[in-house]
């Protein structure tokens, strides 16, 4: 088995393909480093190739009319971005992806992905519940931002980020991304000075603690009860 196979079954979606699928993907992938603030591809690019973060994380973005960076989604260690060149190839990107530290990230030939999903049902399904739980976050994030103020727009993104990156701890839960308040401010289509005072409420509020660019919801029930929604269910960790 090919050296480079670790870092394609570390992804959940590629890991159900055989291992001659797998050599075959291998065969396809370029890998490449990145110091932090780099970025993977720009808008307009050809979306010739999946990406799969190897190490480190990205952000995937784009520029509003009035020039400011919009955050759509942070990309994980084992997370394929860019899928859209397996459905929609030889289009150019609409977004740009960036590293929000130092990285490395493989790219995958996006035909050679393509032709193994045409013959592999799972794999199919696979890409086509990425793309659809990503469209879906996106269109909620938008609604939040149409109809919402900043305040709530914040509670609900501390609640997803809580889904997708919480840990249960002592003190509350704690997520394990760091973020600075410009971060939260580019995902919610707010000010980070607007930001600022907003975790600053909450914290009196009881809801949160925040220090160094960390963040811990000391009432998670509180914080969704806040926005009228159900408290999310923490992803499961892995063994330690």
């Amino acid at each position: 088995m090919g050296a480079g196979i670790w870092y394609l079954k570390q992804c959940r979606l590629l890991s159900r393909l055989t291992d001659d699928e797998l050599r075959r993907l291998e065969s396809s992938c370029r890998t490449r480093q990145f110091p932090r603030g780099a970025p993977v591809y720009l808008p307009a690019e050809i979306s010739d190739s999946v990406l799969l973060v190897i190490r480190g994380r990205v952000k995937i973005c784009h520029l509003t009319t009035d020039g400011k960076q919009s955050i759509l989604a942070f990309i994980e260690p084992g997370e394929l971005f860019g899928e859209l060149a397996v459905v929609e190839p030889e289009q150019p990107r609409e977004e740009y992806a960036e590293t929000v530290e130092p990285s490395e990230i493989a790219a995958i030939a996006g035909a050679t992905l393509r032709d193994l999903a045409e013959r592999n049902p799972n794999l199919s399904l696979g890409i086509s519940r990425l793309i659809g739980l990503r469209r879906r976050r996106i269109e909620q994030r938008l609604k939040h931002l149409l109809f919402l103020p900043s305040k709530e727009r914040l509670c609900h993104l501390l609640l997803e980020l809580a889904e997708q990156y919480g840990t249960q701890t002592d003190d509350g839960v704690a997520l394990g991304i760091r973020l600075s308040h410009q971060d939260l401010a580019a995902v919610i289509g707010a000010t980070r000075e607007t930001v600022t005072v907003t975790l600053g409420e909450l914290q009196e509020e009881g809801l949160l603690r925040t220090g160094r660019r960390r963040i811990t919801l000391t009432n998670l029930e509180g914080l969704a009860k806040l926005v009228d929604e159900k408290p999310p269910r923490l992803a499961p960790q892995p063994p330690g």
